[in-house]
């Protein structure tokens, strides 16, 4: 909160009511606000206590506010504010030449300092950047516009290859990030055109925010709803589409996103349903791009960074227009330690669709592509993790006649211990059958789906709780299938999750034969290798 504070996000609405209304006092609480700021929060406040003697303790306490108040995110994010606000009242004859000087003083201040502190990686020096080519090219008149704009410029040219996978992906592996990333990386090259300096771009920078917005919609379910892994929120469709028109823009020529742009009125549909992501690890195995398909997600990808969390194998499967595992979400950043205590709990292995050690978080996330087979009939996704120290996980998902799933998991390695295999329904009242290791959904609209898991010695109800917007949670069915593994000795689990009017009622057998599954699906089997 405190960071969100110094980002002075009600300072543009302060400065749009005064231009849209005239109405002096909204102008005089913009000024009298940053002038308090400014004088409040001095980037040589340190400096400044220790020449007039000051405490140890007073010192220490203005270092605190410093980290705050001058982070290069928040300046970089007042650097950019700071421009719509001078736009919108320069013209006020309440802006004396007082607060100009102030304003331009000030305006410099937070250039340098963002210059010469730039943070070190991921979607913050994204940010700075973008906003630092910005300052460089609204205001040349500063001796340093220049140097701003050419270190927004080349950061942005280096970060896209360091940032941004050969697939598409944006390397945090967030959705909601993944769109930021997109936006930064269009907004520095709209402004860059407008002004006569979009050749200081190459043409590789397009190409790959053109992969990216490509990345989006093809991890889109049907209704527009989105996965949730990671630091992801539920996005709505009307926030989507205004990206989409605006993207569309920039990449006129994509049917693809004009079609999404327009939702459906213009453009043409992907001339393919399933596709992977193999770089960054997302495979979506889909039947259609209609309201009656049956899509889902499955996330196995790289290391990555803070808004990431230990989930490899995870996956989201939407059916008819409901998500049957919804991802869990992160409910709140951070905080102290109450705070801290509840975002972990969003991030544990455990409440993900995947496979744990003694319900411990994955120690390695890096996830290897095994095998990608996609046709008319069966989907095919097989993945590898190096999860603990002495247990590799093995997954492999069947989309079976594009009806239901197949999922084979196995434990192989010298560590000993329980192996968890956690799945996490969506908000329901569900038909339990903890000797048979199955749940069934039962809502009244007829969609419904049984899971059902072969190999496990115990079924268990676990916590559940899932989170799509910020702060806010709701219980959910969670269970954990477990069995004992033995050093050197493979473990082997397999779920069937099937998609039926009566989930509960459904017949299922699944047997290993050698190397080849056997399931049988009310009567009918399938052989599976």
């Amino acid at each position: 909160l405190r960071w969100q504070l110094h980002r002075h996000y009600w300072f543009i609405p302060l400065a749009k009511c005064y231009y849209t209304t005239g109405d002096a006092k909204y102008i005089d609480a913009w000024m009298d606000q940053y002038t308090d700021w400014v004088k409040k929060n001095p980037l040589d406040g340190v400096e400044r206590l220790k020449a007039a003697g000051a405490s140890a303790a007073e010192i220490a306490a203005e270092k605190e506010n410093i980290r705050f108040a001058w982070r290069p995110m928040e300046a970089g994010r007042r650097l950019q504010d700071l421009l719509t606000e001078f736009a919108l009242t320069i013209h006020s004859p309440r802006f004396t030449p007082r607060f100009l000087n102030l304003f331009l003083r000030t305006y410099r201040q937070h250039a340098d300092h963002i210059l010469h502190n730039y943070s070190k990686q991921g979607n913050h020096l994204l940010f700075e950047a973008q906003r630092m080519l910005f300052a460089g090219i609204y205001f040349p008149e500063f001796r340093e516009a220049q140097e701003w704009r050419r270190s927004g410029i080349e950061i942005l040219n280096r970060e896209i290859g360091v940032q941004v996978y050969p697939d598409g992906m944006q390397f945090e592996l967030d959705f909601g990030y993944h769109i930021a990333a997109i936006d930064i990386f269009l907004k520095a090259l709209g402004m860059a055109r407008a002004n006569g300096y979009e050749g200081e771009f190459p043409a590789s920078y397009i190409e790959t925010v053109g992969k990216m917005t490509a990345v989006t919609w093809n991890l889109l379910f049907p209704d527009w709803s989105n996965p949730m892994f990671g630091d992801t929120k539920s996005h709505d469709k009307s926030s989507l589409q205004r990206q989409f028109r605006s993207w569309s823009k920039v990449f006129p020529g994509d049917k693809q996103l004009q079609w999404f742009a327009t939702e459906g009125r213009k453009g043409a549909l992907p001339d393919y349903t399933s596709q992977q992501f193999p770089e960054s690890g997302f495979y979506v195995l889909r039947t259609g791009w209609d309201k009656n398909a049956t899509v889902t997600v499955v996330k196995a990808g790289p290391p990555a960074f803070w808004h990431n969390q230990p989930d490899n194998g995870t996956f989201e499967l939407w059916h008819r227009g409901r998500n049957f595992f919804p991802d869990s979400g992160c409910y709140v950043y951070a905080g102290d330690k109450e705070v801290t205590d509840q975002r972990n709990w969003f991030r544990q292995t455990q409440v993900h669709n995947t496979l744990t050690l003694d319900g411990r978080n994955l120690e390695h996330t890096d996830s290897k592509c095994l095998r990608w087979e996609t046709d008319d009939a069966t989907h095919i996704v097989t993945v590898g993790n190096p999860s603990y120290e002495g247990l590799t996980h093995r997954r492999t998902v069947w989309f079976v006649d594009r009806q239901f799933f197949v999922i084979a998991d196995e434990a192989s390695g010298t560590a000993e211990g329980e192996v968890g295999l956690h799945y996490n329904l969506v908000e329901c009242d569900p038909a339990e059958d903890f000797a048979a290791c199955s749940a069934a959904t039962r809502f009244s609209d007829g969609n419904n789906l049984l899971l059902k898991v072969f190999g496990a010695e115990r079924m268990e109800r676990r916590k559940g709780w899932v989170s799509r917007t910020y702060r806010q949670r709701t219980e959910r069915p969670a269970y954990a299938f477990t069995v004992r593994k033995r050093a050197g000795k493979p473990v082997r689990l397999v779920t069937v999750l099937l998609p039926a009017e009566d989930a509960a009622a459904q017949r299922v057998e699944a047997v290993w034969r050698g190397n080849r599954l056997q399931v049988k699906i009310n009567g009918t089997k399938y052989n599976l290798k």
